[in-house]
């Protein structure tokens, strides 16, 4: 492979290490084809822009994903810990938590099942889908050369179906246990930080709540109708009996929406969902959250409601009890940053188009995929300062900052460029015979 740019190689790096020397090259080539194939990312595909297509063992990269010894969860601790340091060196941990179907159809398929579509679903309307279903976590951070919040993938892990457990004879790993597991190890790779985890309300689970609140703080939606009381009041010196678990029974949140007397706050948000200025009314209070045969769990909820009744009103909820209405509110809304990367995967990275059927080779490849985000954004963060990264405008499409797709383009321009074996000279620039059928192929044969 020829040279690549310094600012690939020294992002690359941070991965390597998860591969022996042997298996390390064969990865590269599987990583920068992912990169440069416009289509479908199988690894026929990205032989073939990799100009490998008449490569005769071509089963030792099938290999790498379905045979060869190396640790995901590896990768994604080197990669979580790059982009703290790049991106989140101080302050909060903001994390994004959330699932997605990857719509995939097959009889070899054996972790598929039958789930809602949440793209494709509405709240009259709901469409079911055949695929495999994953639970990603994403650094969410600013991005300043972009003008916006990027969710940064760094672990994700398949959440197989009910049917896939039952065939085996096991007792089924449901989504929120995974999820603990998840901020589990992601709490012991960086001790010391303060991390908060931003989820809809699927992850709004007592159960679920109490098992994470020690080491992560939790933002997430709270219902309108939840049982709400005043914490338990301190035990007696001679009392018997099991300890009491909450004081007496608050109103619900409905009440203080219906009662004139609620003392509402006003907030203006600068950057609401599309960049919009809003201004919203709050009332937030502590409550200690209890159904029975489950933990109770403190929380601070937060009402919200727009003064000219555009949306409904909702309530979202913080395991941390000192955190201020605006600080919950900032929390939560950068959770749509999420959806925004699992749309770009779909659409940038062909998250939905590879096709293996092997069990190790499914486990991998999306996570790699999704990983693929958090890389390009990397290393076009890298040229941002160099001044070296700019975006795509045309005479009718007046773009002033770059998207995910003008970073890919990027990364794809300079590493096309190190296959040239000449130097630009005026107008015209001379390039191999053979790179100038590879892109020809790659441009007749995107899929």
């Amino acid at each position: 492979m020829s040279r690549l740019p310094e600012d690939i190689i020294s992002v690359l790096s941070h991965v390597a290490p998860i591969f022996s020397a042997r298996v390390w090259p064969q990865a590269q080539t599987l990583l920068i084809g992912a990169l440069l194939a416009p289509g479908k990312r199988t690894v026929s595909a990205v032989l073939e822009v990799m100009g490998l297509g008449a490569e005769p063992q071509f089963q030792t990269y099938h290999r790498l994903l379905n045979r060869c010894v190396w640790s995901p969860m590896a990768g994604s601790q080197r990669l979580l810990g790059l982009l703290v340091a790049t991106f989140a060196p101080t302050g909060w941990i903001v994390l994004g938590l959330d699932d997605t179907i990857e719509r995939r159809r097959g009889d070899h398929i054996r972790a598929k099942g039958i789930y809602r579509d949440p793209v494709r679903s509405s709240r009259h309307h709901v469409v079911k889908a055949s695929g495999l279903r994953w639970l990603s976590l994403m650094l969410l951070t600013p991005m300043g050369w972009a003008d916006r919040l990027w969710a940064l993938p760094f672990m994700s892990v398949l959440c197989p179906s009910q049917r896939y457990y039952t065939q085996r004879g096991r007792p089924a790993v449901s989504l929120l246990q995974r999820a603990q597991s998840m901020l589990r190890v992601v709490a012991r790779w960086l001790p010391g930080r303060r991390m908060v985890v931003v989820a809809d309300s699927s992850f709004a689970a007592l159960a679920f709540l109490d098992a994470v609140a020690s080491y992560v703080t939790v933002v997430t939606r709270l219902r309108l109708d939840a049982a709400l009381y005043t914490p338990a009041p301190p035990r007696s010196a001679h009392q018997v009996g099991r300890p009491r678990c909450k004081g007496s029974r608050l109103p619900a949140l409905q009440h203080h929406l219906d009662d004139p007397d609620t003392p509402w706050q006003t907030m203006t948000i600068h950057r609401w969902y599309g960049r919009r200025r809003r201004t919203v009314e709050v009332y937030s209070q502590t409550a200690v959250w209890y159904h029975t045969g489950l933990p109770p769990v403190p929380i601070r909820w937060l009402l919200i409601r727009d003064p000219h009744p555009t949306f409904a009103p909702q309530a979202l909820l913080s395991t941390h009890l000192c955190l201020s209405p605006r600080q919950i509110l900032t929390f939560f809304m950068q959770r749509w940053a999420v959806e925004t990367t699992f749309e770009e995967a779909r659409a940038h990275l062909g998250m939905e188009t590879q096709r293996q059927w092997n069990d190790r080779a499914i486990a991998r490849t999306t996570p790699v995929l999704l990983a693929l985000f958090s890389l390009v954004t990397l290393i076009a963060h890298r040229w941002v300062k160099k001044r070296a990264q700019g975006c795509h405008a045309t005479a009718w499409y007046k773009k002033v900052k770059p998207t995910f797709a003008d970073a890919l383009a990027g990364i794809r321009k300079q590493i096309w460029a190190t296959f040239s074996t000449t130097q630009p000279q005026d107008d015209m620039v001379k390039i191999p015979r053979a790179l100038f059928n590879r892109l020809i192929h790659t441009v007749c044969y995107p899929t």
